[in-house]
């Protein structure tokens, strides 16, 4: 769910980061990105028919620095910056709803998928307790835990695979991953290797 910008909004917080400091353009597609969680960058394509509009009415300026075009504000780009304050405050507000909407679906994909593996760590404890006890012919303890190491090992994998393939087709979708997300998949998987260590300790 990447943000959007209302007509017109992309060229007043273009303006607002001028505002800020004197930017090329890529530093601003950068610095767009930043703000929005990762959640919009765009294009130069998208970028300088923008800031050459914004020559054109004076609220630009640009001066070239050996391979690079610099832009800066102007004092009448810096009264309309001011005079919309209202509307600026407005775009940013809806920036930030839209990263927190898309950390909270990324958490919650993580807590989905904590629970898959609980589910399938409880499942597997239920079908060990309810094995029938080895005969005295079985094989030895260290053959079974071998075995059942090779099944953690894959259990293990699948996890992996599964959560990173989720998480690549959240930020290739447009999607943000957030240092908050990352911290909640941190500590689930805490909390994992913390029930599986005192399950296999019995």
């Amino acid at each position: 769910m990447a943000p959007v910008f209302s007509h017109g909004d992309l060229r007043l917080y273009l303006l607002s980061l001028l505002a800020e400091s004197p930017r090329h353009g890529y530093d601003l597609m950068q610095a767009l990105s930043d703000r929005t969680g990762g959640t919009y960058t765009p294009s130069a394509g998208t970028i300088y028919p923008r800031l050459a509009k914004l020559e054109e009415e004076g609220l630009v300026t640009k001066t070239v620095d050996g391979r690079k075009t610099v832009y800066a504000i102007t004092d009448a780009g810096r009264t309309e910056v001011a005079a919309r304050d209202g509307d600026l405050r407005g775009i940013q507000d809806d920036l930030a709803d839209s990263v927190r909407l898309i950390a909270d679906e990324v958490r919650g994909s993580v807590r989905d998928a904590m629970r898959s593996l609980r589910a399938d760590l409880a499942a597997a404890s239920r079908e060990e307790r309810t094995e029938p006890a080895p005969s005295p012919s079985a094989e030895d303890p260290r053959t079974r835990s071998r075995e059942q190491m090779h099944r953690a090992d894959a259990l293990l994998s699948d996890f992996r695979a599964r959560v990173r393939s989720d998480l690549r087709t959240h930020v290739a979708r447009g999607g943000t991953l957030t240092p908050a997300a990352v911290d909640a998949l941190e500590a689930a998987l805490d909390d994992a290797s913390r029930n599986v260590t005192r399950a296999a300790r019995g």
